[in-house]
């Protein structure tokens, strides 16, 4: 087991002396471990991605939001807020294993806001992160395992997707989007991606042979 720590940095931004932008970024950095470098390769990773998020809110972000502040105070519409709520979820912390995903949302105006999922699978004796494909070493076929796996759980209640659900799945898969737990390798699709906006993420967990 690792001793990770959830840091924060957040902040409310002004214009005219009201808030326009409002954020909270959380990024993990690890503080106890048996695996120096992995410790070190993890950290500086993230520190330097929330950091990143953290410049582009302020710049990009923000220079947004006081346009739209300007333009509602010139016709009379209500203020509205900018919003980015970044939020870490650690799904395994084995020894030389950590999995994790975020997920980060943002509210720029309109009836709701968007959360974008990422994930990040790390293996810490190498210091490197780990693909899906290195999870099935025996496997050339693996991805039509899990498609066909994915479709079968889709079968089970069609009625929370889209209907040309396996189309979309076969367009929107990405080798990226996954995270791991004790018990399985968890595939998720952003928003949209192969269901309404009120279904969420849909994730799925794979139980296969070779995991």
């Amino acid at each position: 087991m690792n001793y990770i720590k959830t840091n924060v940095i957040e902040k409310e931004m002004l214009y005219n002396g009201e808030v326009v932008l409002k954020y909270h970024i959380e990024y993990p950095s690890i503080i106890e471990t048996r695996f120096e470098f992995g410790k070190m390769q993890f950290n500086n990773y993230n520190k330097k991605l929330a950091f990143d998020i953290k410049n582009r809110v302020e710049d990009e972000l923000y220079n947004e939001a006081v346009e739209i502040y300007k333009y509602n105070k010139e016709n009379g519409y209500p203020i509205m807020v900018y919003e980015v709520y970044r939020k870490i979820y650690i799904t395994m912390n084995r020894d030389n294993l950590v999995s994790l995903y975020i997920d980060e949302y943002t509210f720029t105006g309109g009836a709701h806001g968007n959360t974008i999922r990422t994930s990040q699978n790390w293996n810490l004796f190498q210091g490197t992160m780990i693909q899906l494909a290195d999870l099935f070493p025996n496997n050339p076929y693996f991805m039509i395992d899990i498609l066909k796996e994915i479709n079968l759980q889709i079968a089970k209640e069609p009625e929370i997707y889209f209907d040309n659900t396996c189309n979309l799945v076969l367009e929107t898969f990405n080798p990226e989007n996954f995270y791991l737990t004790p018990n399985s390798i968890v595939i998720y699709f952003q928003q949209y991606d192969i269901a309404p906006y009120s279904s969420g993420i849909r994730t799925f967990d794979i139980f296969l042979k070779t995991w």
